[in-house]
């Protein structure tokens, strides 16, 4: 008869029942930030009513022009600002801190990564000392050889190896990529449930940002992390997340699985930002793009903040809000063109809309390629 101990219960932090849950979930988040003037009252809607859920072991990305409230979120989840309303859930109950004790806390639980490597960490200390810190700040005052352990483990888990060759040196002696995963070292150390990449990447030279995607999907698969990833490259959130959520002036506008929602676009607005992604095998099939220029979100317009740009908007689209309607199978679209209404707009092709591209005016080209020195077509040089 075996004399081994029954394995150990699963955490309720980690698996077990409790995974229909979402780890972190926002609910009607809103965030507005005053306009600064004398007797100012107005302004500027940076998050409007977005529903959002991260469950364990799933990416979710976050898709989005810069000024769509992306970065927000993420700050508004990191709980680094107030959310103006709605509501924060960490396992289904109510997640706002109301001191320093409950947002260490929460921090153990909820981490995350900044857009600059470089400016995340600190200059003037070496790589020890910021993970020593973090590891002695999240899992208590190791020492001696047990702290040695601690950041040997950390550096091996975000691939910075052997650990000797990195320990002591400052930032500017790292590159790029190697800062990058310094930085997601330090979120490790507090064992977290939720990461919030805020556009891990996007400062990174392209011959390395595969790595620390491939390096953030090993932490999800082996940690069973949850993982929020915000970025405005399109195409990136199609190879490494789950599901897509697409935001436009601080509203969401398209929700579902990163495969239909980037190969079969519902929203006007999420068919433009994937036709305008580069194609090698099809460049001439590109729209040109969204007419106009963003909203300001100072005075968001009315019904549709997508509709001044839309070429199918009507009336409808600019006096109500739409909903977010099911357009598929786990997908959801915010435009009336999907509504069971006699005053919808009829969507089309926006490359019929757009028409062909404009034709090259060969004279400017010519004038520009006579103040170019060196060789030119037809020179022998």
């Amino acid at each position: 008869m075996s004399t081994q101990p029954p394995a150990p219960p699963p955490s309720p932090q980690r698996g077990g029942p409790s995974d229909d849950v979402p780890v972190l979930a926002a609910v009607d988040l809103r965030k507005h930030f005053p306009v600064r003037g004398f007797r100012s009252q107005q302004v500027v809607h940076a998050v409007d009513d977005v529903n959002l859920e991260l469950h364990r072991g799933r990416v979710v990305a976050l898709v989005g022009e810069s000024g769509s409230g992306k970065s927000t979120i993420a700050r508004l989840l990191a709980q680094l600002m107030p959310a103006t309303g709605g509501q924060i859930l960490l396992h289904g109950e109510d997640a706002r801190v109301k001191n320093r004790r409950g947002f260490r806390r929460y921090v153990r639980r909820v981490q995350m990564i900044f857009q600059d490597p470089f400016g995340s960490l600190n200059p003037i200390h070496t790589i020890r000392y910021t993970l020593t810190r973090s590891v002695k700040i999240h899992q208590g005052n190791l020492r001696g050889k047990e702290l040695e352990a601690a950041l040997t483990q950390l550096l091996e888990r975000v691939q910075l190896t052997p650990p000797s060759r990195y320990i002591d040196k400052f930032p500017h002696e790292l590159s790029g990529g190697q800062r990058q995963r310094v930085a997601i070292a330090r979120a490790l150390a507090a064992d977290p449930e939720v990461l919030l990449a805020d556009e891990p990447i996007s400062m990174l030279d392209v011959s390395i940002r595969l790595g620390i995607l491939n390096l953030l999907r090993d932490l999800r698969d082996r940690l069973q992390i949850a993982i929020l990833y915000i970025t405005h490259d399109i195409a990136s959130a199609r190879y490494f997340a789950d599901r897509t959520m697409v935001m436009y002036a601080g509203r969401v506008v398209e929700t579902g699985d990163s495969e239909s929602v980037t190969q079969d676009p519902k929203h006007p607005y999420t068919q433009l930002l994937v036709r305008s992604a580069p194609d090698p095998d099809d460049l001439d099939a590109r729209a040109r793009g969204a007419r106009g220029e963003a909203p300001s979100l100072v005075r968001p317009p009315t019904g549709c903040r997508f509709n001044p740009r839309c070429p199918f908007a009507n009336e409808l689209c600019r006096t109500e809000v739409p909903p977010l309607l099911a357009v598929g199978e786990g997908r959801e679209a915010a435009c009336w063109g999907y509504a069971d209404r006699g005053d919808r707009p009829e969507l089309g092709e926006l490359l019929d809309v757009y028409g062909d591209r404009p034709a090259v005016d060969v004279s400017v080209i010519e004038a520009l390629d006579a103040t170019v020195p060196g060789p030119r077509k037809g020179d022998d040089r």
